[in-house]
């Protein structure tokens, strides 16, 4: 991989990062913090939806993004050829 391919390649890594984590904190801000009393009004079981929100469904958010970045991350290598397990005595 030359310097340009690597460049880009760490710019795309960076700007998913970026993306993923303004998800993660608009989602954990706004449903557990700023939209609450709104989603309370909506019920799960027993407990309002608000409440749900910031205990657990924050969490299951940030797994599911987890699996997102790992599947993005694949078609990123697979994009710029990235094999980890081969590397060149050069890139060492």
């Amino acid at each position: 991989m030359d310097k340009e391919q690597r460049k880009a390649y760490w710019s795309a890594n960076i700007a998913l990062i970026r993306n993923l984590l303004i998800v993660w904190a608009i989602s954990s801000i706004g449903a557990s913090i700023l939209f609450v009393k709104v989603l309370n009004h909506i019920r799960i079981g027993n407990l309002p939806f608000g409440f749900w929100m910031a205990q657990q469904g924050t969490i299951f958010i940030f797994v599911i993004l987890i699996f997102i970045y790992a599947f993005q991350m694949d078609k990123l290598d697979r994009k710029y050829r990235v094999d980890r397990d081969t590397s060149s005595p050069e890139e060492e």
